[in-house]
């Protein structure tokens, strides 16, 4: 059914955008590697459950080094995914160990509330030790190369922004349902089963859920590429955690500047953190950009956001400038926000885009 809906993602994995951009992840999708938290699973750690925080994250900057390593062979196909058993503590387990210290004092994304969400306390983006989760589906509606996704919407989020199309996710208007790792693990398996090409942690927000996630993959024994669906807005303790978990980061770039940053969406350091994490993001995994064109904020955001990405991203990044916005929850209490793009802002949009050196923009 989903290749009558969306014909443009059929044949998309052999296109030259993806085999430049995201080469690995389609190598995933079809079958030719592994993802990366399976991989993770195969290495081994001397974690201990009494060892210091300190102590722990300098074993995970030792381990990342080995992770990359057996990536390399097992790629390069010097080595073989299925002469490794899974370690009985292994670098994910690691990595859920110190999910669970961070939320005990919770700093995953920038804000550092430093709340103890095992104990209940609740922080900015009111999300507990559990996750809930608003809807599951294959999700026919993304960019074309993730089509169909299997996508899991959770709520809260990170942020506050004014115009938020999944607002009732967002700021807590529906509760969803409460979930258990292996039960998610066990919808994660049924997604790939139907054929979806991704398991797509996306909200809301997925970053208060980081350690959720973690725990949650360890019990997948698809190779089933994971998405990272964020509003960038997270910490550098929870972009480690990502690395060597995450195949694709499918990462917002809402503003050029803090000061639209902080008026629509609440987000302080905005830029320097958003920067940050794309930067880190393709260091580590594969990684396609989304730009939310906005009213009248073309030279603001639109231009400063496309040039950064192409002078430090590159060219062939795999950007989506997007002109699907609408006024929604709270936007009509901001004037340029009250209508839809016109036509002029569209073509200035991609004007500059071409003029940025972008080659790989899709709308």
């Amino acid at each position: 059914m989903w290749r009558l809906l969306r014909p443009d993602a059929v044949n998309v994995l052999a296109e030259e955008g993806i085999r430049r951009s995201l080469t690995r992840y389609a190598d995933v999708v079809l079958g030719k590697k592994t993802a990366k938290f399976l991989l993770a699973k195969r290495i081994p750690t001397d974690l201990g459950a009494d060892d210091q925080t300190p102590r722990l994250w300098e074993l995970h900057e030792k381990t990342t080094k080995d992770y990359y390593e057996l990536e390399r062979e097992l790629d390069s196909g010097a080595l073989q995914f299925h002469d490794f058993p899974d370690e009985d503590k292994s670098y994910l387990d690691l990595k859920v160990e110190l999910g669970r210290r961070i939320l005990e004092n919770c700093h995953f994304c920038e804000r550092r509330c430093h709340v103890n969400r095992l104990q209940r306390e609740l922080g900015y983006c009111r999300c507990g030790a559990e996750m809930s989760v608003s809807t599951i589906f294959a999700h026919t509606g993304e960019e074309p190369e993730l089509v169909p996704s299997g996508t899991v919407f959770s709520c809260g989020c990170t942020m506050r922004c004014i115009h938020c199309q999944n607002w009732s996710i967002s700021q807590w208007v529906e509760s969803g349902r409460k979930y258990t790792p292996d039960r998610l693990a066990s919808d994660v398996e049924e997604l790939h089963a139907i054929g979806c090409r991704n398991v797509n942690m996306v909200g809301g927000e997925p970053t208060p859920n980081t350690w959720f996630w973690l725990k949650t993959m360890r019990d997948v024994r698809s190779s089933i590429p994971t998405v990272w669906n964020s509003n960038s807005y997270y910490s550098e303790e929870t972009s480690q955690l990502l690395d060597g978990f995450i195949d694709v980061y499918l990462l917002d770039f809402k503003y050029g500047n803090d000061y639209c940053a902080e008026r629509i969406s609440g987000a302080p350091h905005y830029w320097e953190t958003c920067t940050r994490n794309h930067l880190t993001a393709k260091k580590n995994g594969e990684l396609i950009i989304r730009v939310l064109v906005l009213p009248e904020h073309n030279e603001c955001c639109t231009r400063p956001i496309l040039n950064w990405i192409a002078k430090n991203i590159g060219p062939w990044t795999r950007v989506n400038l997007m002109f699907q916005y609408r006024p929604e929850f709270r936007a009509r209490e901001m004037r340029e926000l009250q209508r839809v793009l016109n036509s002029e802002e569209k073509e200035e949009a991609l004007s500059i885009a071409r003029e940025a050196g972008l080659l790989n923009v899709i709308t």
